[in-house]
C-alpha cells in the first residue's frame, strides 16, 4: 500500500469489523447501494459493491463470517474514521479536498435521485445504430432498448421515436455499480394484446406475413405494426400438410379464428381449417 501512494493522495482509515455480523445485517437500508466487508474464518477478508436486489445472497453468504461491516457508498453517507492527505516532497500540503464538480460527480449526484418504478420525462437525444435510443432525463442520460418501446413488434425505433422527441418513460432499472439507468416506453401504456385475448374464438382475415416448416404467421390486424398470430400445419388444411407452402404462400389473405392468446409469452394461435368449419355451419343454418 505505501508503494502505491503519491504526494496529494488521500487516505481514508475506517473503523474495525464487527464481530456482532447479525446485528450488522439486521442494519441494512431497505435499498441503495451498499459496500459488504466481511472477514472468512481463515482471516481472509473481502469487499463487495451491491444493491437492494443482491442483499439476501450476499446476507446468506456473510451469515457464517467472523466480522463484518456494511458501508454506505453515497459520498456524504460515508465517515471514516479519520483522513489524512499526504504532502508533497517539500512538506507542504497542496492538496484540495473539494474540487469542482466533474461530469461524473454530476453524473452520481442525479443517479443517486432515481428510483426504479418512478415516471420521468426527457429528449431523445440519439439512436444507436444497435437500436439502444438515448434520452437526456434532465442531468444523466438514460436508455431505452426496443422491446421497451412499445408493445407492438419494433423493427427500428425510429418507428417509435425520433431525435428530439420529448417523452415520458418508467424507470426499469437503477444500476449504481456501472452508472446506467434503463427506461421502459411500455410500462406507460396499455397492452393491447389484451384486447386480443378477448377475442378468442372471433374469426378474422389477414396478410400471411411469414413461412416456416411448422406453419404460417398471419398478421391479424389492418396495421403495419400489427399482431401477428401463428397457424400451425395441423389447423392449415385437413388433412394436415407437410409444410405449409403445399397450401399458402407470404402474401396470400387467409381467413383464420383465434384459438388462443398468450400475453406473457406473446403468443396468438390461430386455426384456418376451425374458421372454414365454423363458415360451413352458418352457410348450413342458412
Amino acid at each position: 500500500m505505501r508503494a502505491r501512494l503519491a504526494p496529494r493522495a488521500r487516505l481514508a482509515v475506517w473503523p474495525d469489523l464487527s464481530t456482532d455480523v447479525a446485528a450488522v445485517l439486521a442494519a441494512l437500508p431497505d435499498e441503495g447501494l451498499v459496500e459488504f466487508v466481511w472477514e472468512e474464518e481463515d482471516g481472509r477478508i473481502t469487499s463487495t459493491v451491491a444493491d437492494e436486489t443482491q442483499f439476501a445472497e450476499l446476507a446468506a453468504q456473510i451469515a457464517g463470517a467472523r466480522a463484518a461491516a456494511v458501508l454506505s457508498m453515497y459520498v456524504d453517507e460515508r465517515s471514516p474514521l479519520f483522513t489524512a492527505v499526504l504532502p508533497d516532497g517539500d512538506g507542504v500540503l497542496r492538496a484540495r479536498w473539494r474540487t469542482d464538480p466533474a461530469p461524473g460527480d454530476r453524473d452520481w449526484a442525479a443517479l443517486k435521485t432515481l428510483r426504479r418504478g418512478r415516471t420521468v420525462t426527457g429528449i431523445v437525444t440519439e439512436i444507436a445504430g444497435f437500436g439502444v435510443t438515448f434520452v437526456d432525463i434532465g442531468g444523466f442520460t438514460a436508455m431505452i432498448n426496443i422491446p421497451e418501446l412499445s408493445w407492438r413488434p419494433v423493427s427500428h425505433p425510429c418507428d417509435v421515436v425520433a431525435v428530439g422527441q420529448r417523452i415520458t418513460a418508467e424507470i426499469l432499472d437503477v444500476d449504481l455499480v456501472r452508472e446506467r439507468v434503463s427506461l421502459s416506453l411500455k410500462a406507460l401504456q396499455e397492452d393491447p394484446m389484451l384486447q386480443i385475448a378477448q377475442q378468442v374464438g372471433r374469426i378474422v382475415a389477414g396478410e400471411v406475413t411469414r413461412l416456416v416448416p411448422s406453419g404460417a404467421f398471419v398478421r391479424i390486424e389492418d396495421r403495419k405494426d400489427g399482431f401477428e398470430g401463428f397457424v400451425d400445419n395441423a389447423e392449415l388444411a385437413a388433412p394436415p400438410v407437410d409444410g405449409p407452402e403445399d397450401v399458402v404462400q407470404v402474401g396470400d389473405r387467409l381467413t383464420v379464428k383465434i384459438i388462443d392468446v398468450d400475453p406473457a409469452r406473446r403468443r396468438i394461435a390461430l386455426s384456418r381449417t376451425q374458421a372454414q368449419g365454423s363458415r360451413a355451419q352458418e352457410n348450413r343454418r342458412v
